[in-house]
């Protein structure tokens, strides 16, 4: 019963170990992830890990939300 609902933090833990640990020292110091001193330091790691981007990802589209009809 207990280990059903933590099944999904040990997964996330599993496939990504860093990023979880990341997350969860930032949420126990209460940091603000768009102040200064966290921001641009984030900004430099995505930065430099970004070597593969998609050039044309919207097809041309604008990006923002879109205007749709459901009949």
């Amino acid at each position: 019963m207990f280990i059903d609902e933590l099944t999904p933090i040990f997964k996330e833990l599993a496939q990504h170990p860093i990023s979880f640990m990341g997350g969860l020292f930032s949420g126990a110091l209460r940091l603000n992830l768009n102040e200064d001193p966290v921001k641009s330091w984030l900004s430099q790691q995505t930065d430099s890990s970004s070597t593969n981007t998609k050039t044309d990802s919207n097809n041309g589209k604008s990006t923002g939300p879109q205007r749709i009809s459901i009949d």
